[in-house]
């Protein structure tokens, strides 16, 4: 008996995991004015205050695929090339679920195009815009970023080093 109840037990916490955590008004808040205060850090080049403010802006809202990128950058910045990339997996992982909430909303497709070239994955890219643009053909702004081949301009851009880990 008891055996079944620790399995019961492990179970409901298991699936407890399971579902996303719920984001508040308060976190998205509060993540903001942590944002806010980590763009001033940033500005003053103070790397390493600017990252710890990212991280806990991040950790109150994991699904800002830009706070992720910011916080990427700053470790870029401060020598940290496998939290970069960490930091970058996980904003991917945000656009990506963005646009499963809301297959109208190609900008985060685009976003997670740029993401993949970043941590150098060129052909990843391609193949999510074009997977997008499948589901939305009449998309302007998918529809540009493609005719004017975006993916190999971010490759093309002279500043991408200073931001890939």
């Amino acid at each position: 008996m008891t055996n079944r109840l620790a399995l019961v037990l492990a179970a409901a916490v298991v699936l407890a995991g399971c579902r996303p955590r719920v984001i508040t008004k308060l976190e998205r808040d509060e993540a903001a004015n942590v944002i806010s205060e980590a763009e001033f850090a940033a500005t003053l080049k103070d790397w390493s205050r600017a990252e710890g403010l990212y991280a806990r802006a991040a950790a109150l809202c994991p699904d800002q695929g830009e706070t992720w990128v910011r916080l990427g950058i700053v470790r870029v910045r401060l020598h940290d090339s496998d939290g970069a990339r960490s930091a970058y997996k996980s904003a991917l992982s945000a656009f990506k679920d963005d646009f499963k909430r809301d297959p109208a909303n190609t900008a985060s497709v685009i976003r997670g195009a740029s993401v993949l070239v970043i941590l150098g994955r060129a052909d990843e890219a391609r193949s999510l815009v074009d997977k997008a643009y499948e589901i939305n053909p009449g998309d302007g702004r998918l529809r540009n970023f493609v005719e004017m081949k975006g993916v190999d301009k971010i490759i093309a851009d002279p500043g991408l080093k200073e931001v890939s880990p």
